[in-house]
């Protein structure tokens, strides 16, 4: 099975696909957005935009993603934010069309909640704590400014099944996921301390400098 988690960024897609890794035996986190990333990396910087519009990209994830479901025996997690239909069609619908059980969610909340995630995430708190807590999100400014378009097309119907996670935390939202499509999660045996740093620690390894 591939779960597909989409959301706008900072919408908590990573921390609840890593909590479903965490508690869910034998399943992998495969990231779209490494694909991204090596496109990106062999593209001199002039001509690097939304990785996404390229072919490729839509490609490579639908290939590495198949290879995978074939092989691999346990839950694969996608984590990504796709919020034209055409390019989920050519990533999600062609994984269906090939035979693959494919559940497909979109993690929905208020802008503020969002923009508040985005303010916590990676490193975030950190600058927030020596620039003020008014400090500007510099590193989420591609998110803010994709943030209404997202919130806009992921709550159409197209996008769902839509999980509002306004008042869920990340063990929450990771349950609803495992008992929507029938999975068996090990029991959350974090306090909020150590939830709370280990959720900490998933940001700081995804902070991206590319």
């Amino acid at each position: 099975m591939l779960l597909w988690i989409n959301g706008p960024f900072g919408g908590g897609k990573t921390q609840v696909s890593h909590e479903l890794r965490r508690r869910l035996p034998g399943s992998v986190v495969c990231d779209p957005e490494e694909v991204g990333f090596g496109l990106h990396r062999m593209t001199p910087r002039p001509l690097r935009g939304d990785f996404q519009d390229l072919p490729a990209w839509r490609q490579g994830v639908y290939e590495v993603l198949d290879r995978t479901l074939g092989h691999h025996r346990g839950t694969v997690i996608a984590p990504m934010t796709v919020t034209e239909p055409a390019y989920l069609a050519e990533t999600v619908g062609r994984l269906r069309e090939r035979g693959h059980d494919v559940r497909h969610f979109a993690l929905l909340a208020e802008r503020e909640e969002v923009l508040r995630r985005l303010r916590e995430r990676g490193a975030g708190h950190a600058v927030r704590l020596v620039a003020g807590k008014d400090a500007p999100l510099r590193r989420e400014s591609f998110a803010v400014s994709r943030l209404d378009h997202c919130l806009d097309r992921l709550s159409r119907d197209e996008f769902g099944e839509h999980v509002r996670t306004d008042r869920l935390t990340v063990p929450q939202v990771a349950e609803h996921l495992a008992a929507a499509t029938g999975l068996t999660l090990t029991p959350n045996t974090d306090g909020p301390l150590r939830g709370r740093l280990r959720r900490a620690l998933v940001g700081v390894r995804h902070i991206r400098f590319v």
